[in-house]
């Protein structure tokens, strides 16, 4: 099939590729030259693992393509796939503004039947809109669907070519037909719905992996009360084939391009219908004050902050990407530094993404590791990348001016930490704090 998506992000850029991947010929469009012309140069905007390899190998094939070329690209395609961003606005809506725009662009440039897919995260409702604005646009005949995107930065690729699961919500038997086509070599799972549906699996999904993330840094919460290890009760949870053991890990909170903003704009869905999302609410409520156990754990070890220097390892939201939207280290470092610590901090992808939001008149940006670590009174992990998993304690020991370690992943085990002189603090395992067993309360 031809195929032409329509912005070049995440979600754009790597499921037209895999798409090309497929088979299928592909034209990747966007309204930013520099993009277009990086991607025809053999870069890539951002960083995913496999993604520039099999860019260049399609590329090659002729199966892939970019440009800045809207109306040609519509003419060219049988579907066209909406994949512009949807970012929060300040009432924690969803901005549809690229999407109406990319909408009215289509219309105008129709020259005959197409099926309209959109995979942009959009609100219930949006797919009939995106029908109005097309059909104000054009005389010709053409079917919308909404197939949402389920992909997890730093596995894009495996997600989009190995998918749970396949949704597709459409009304017209003829785009069924034809995206049921396009899709099945993906996986035999999958779901046809109503439109509406369709839009609101996406955010439904999403709040509930959002709830269980809350749901665990809560119940590590307890656990540091109690005595217990939040990493044993997980484990034990999981094994329930009710619960499932994904999203059971403890830590700093979600952060990313859509944990955050999906959970705000079904609030306000829910709103604009009347209706209190309490419990989304909390889980919201929850997951920024998680953030700020690192800080208050800092305060209370070295007695204040100001004046202090702090490490930080980890500005990205996750491992394995660049991407520094909605990350806990945002709102982590903007707390140490009204606090009066100065802050050395490094990530090995993600450190020009973060200073060119966050700014970089204050923060230290460190070339590596042991830079960031080095004469600092406390180093604090933010984000789970392998590198700082292979550092051994005893080299993080020697490089701090103060022992103190503030694991706010839980990448280390206890048997590592008692091998050091390290005062140590993780998420919900108080028995390792401080480097040794305490002892639990007395209930």
């Amino acid at each position: 099939m031809k195929i032409a998506v329509i912005g070049t992000g995440y979600v754009g850029l790597v499921s037209g590729v895999c798409f090309s991947e497929l088979g299928n010929e592909v034209v990747c469009v966007d309204k930013i030259p520099a993009k277009i012309d990086r991607l025809n140069g053999g870069e890539v905007p951002i960083y995913e693992p496999g993604l520039q390899s099999m860019i260049a190998s399609n590329k090659e094939a002729g199966r892939l393509r970019f440009t800045t070329d809207l109306n040609a690209s519509v003419k060219w395609s049988d579907i066209v796939i909406i994949a512009v961003g949807t970012p929060s606005l300040p009432n924690g809506q969803a901005n549809l503004g690229y999407v109406e725009e990319a909408a009215r662009e289509i219309g105008n440039a129709m020259n005959g039947y197409k099926i309209i897919v959109t995979k942009s995260t959009v609100p219930v409702g949006t797919n009939e809109k995106i029908a109005n604005i097309i059909a104000n646009h054009t005389e010709k005949p053409f079917d919308v669907a909404s197939v949402p995107e389920f992909l997890r930065e730093g596995t894009a690729i495996q997600d989009t070519l190995h998918p749970d699961r396949i949704v597709i919500g459409t009304d017209s038997p003829k785009a069924k037909e034809w995206l049921v086509e396009l899709h099945k070599s993906l996986t035999p799972d999958i779901i046809v719905t109503d439109i509406r549906s369709a839009e609101m699996i996406k955010y439904a999904s999403n709040a509930f992996l959002a709830t269980k993330i809350s749901f665990i840094n809560e119940i590590a919460n307890i656990c540091e009360k109690v005595g217990a290890d939040v990493t044993k009760v997980a484990s034990g949870m999981g094994y329930d084939k009710r619960i499932g053991s994904s999203f059971l890990k403890a830590g700093i909170g979600y952060g990313g391009s859509c944990f955050p903003k999906d959970t705000q704009a079904l609030v306000q869905i829910a709103g604009q219908m009347n209706y209190d999302f309490k419990l989304l609410k909390s889980v919201i409520e929850v997951n920024r004050d998680q953030r700020l156990n690192v800080v208050r754990k800092l305060e209370s070890l070295l007695d204040g902050l100001a004046g202090t220097t702090i490490g930080v390892w980890g500005l990205a939201f996750k491992p394995d990407t660049d991407d520094v939207r909605e990350s806990p280290a945002l709102e982590i470092i903007a707390a140490l530094e009204r606090r009066g610590a100065k802050v050395k901090a490094y990530d090995p992808i993600a450190k020009d993404n973060f200073r060119d939001i966050y700014g970089s008149n204050t923060v230290i940006y460190c070339d590596n590791a042991k830079e960031a670590a080095w004469q600092s009174d406390a180093l604090c992990i933010l984000t789970e990348w392998q590198e700082f998993q292979q550092i051994p304690l005893t080299d993080i020991e020697g490089w701090l001016k103060l022992p103190h370690l503030i694991d706010g992943r839980n990448i280390y085990d206890e048997g590592q930490v008692a091998n050091t002189n390290l005062v140590y603090y993780s998420v919900g395992r108080p028995g390792m704090n401080r480097g040794a067993k305490e002892q639990a309360p007395v209930l």
